[in-house]
């Protein structure tokens, strides 16, 4: 019996290191056991322009991007459910948003979070060079 490939081995999230909101969700990811390993660079930095000097970089602080290890990229809501695939405790979540039923609870939390992102203002740590540690992490 042959086990099913996985598609993707690694992903890397970009997020926006100003958002105090997307920092906190970084530290959740990082958090959580992961099926398929994930890093998470801050959007628009040296690190990321390096490992992918031909993406939009303008277009991943104003949305979630994740480029998983083949070279596909996920916005958006794509974004978010690939991440919770990526974690043990939610892949079958993420199965149920990509779902036509799943769909629309997930657009609407991206939706919400684009609002609220939209409402705060820019106060999260800045992790240029692409290494944020977790609060409270040993270093």
């Amino acid at each position: 019996m042959s086990r099913p490939v996985t598609p993707v081995h690694r992903l890397t999230v970009l997020y926006d290191a100003d958002c105090s909101l997307c920092v906190h969700l970084r530290h959740w990811l990082l958090r959580q056991p992961q099926l398929v390993p994930l890093d998470l660079v801050p959007a628009a930095s040296q690190e990321a322009r390096r490992r992918f000097p031909d993406l939009d970089h303008a277009s991943t602080l104003r949305e979630i991007t994740v480029i998983g290890d083949r070279g596909q990229i996920y916005r958006s809501t794509s974004a978010w459910i690939v991440c919770l695939w990526a974690l043990a405790e939610h892949r079958p979540k993420a199965h149920w948003l990509a779902t036509p039923a799943g769909q629309p609870f997930a657009r609407v939390t991206v939706l919400a979070a684009a609002k609220w992102r939209e409402a705060i203002k820019p106060d999260g740590p800045v992790c240029e060079d692409g290494h944020c540690e977790l609060p409270g992490a040993p270093g």
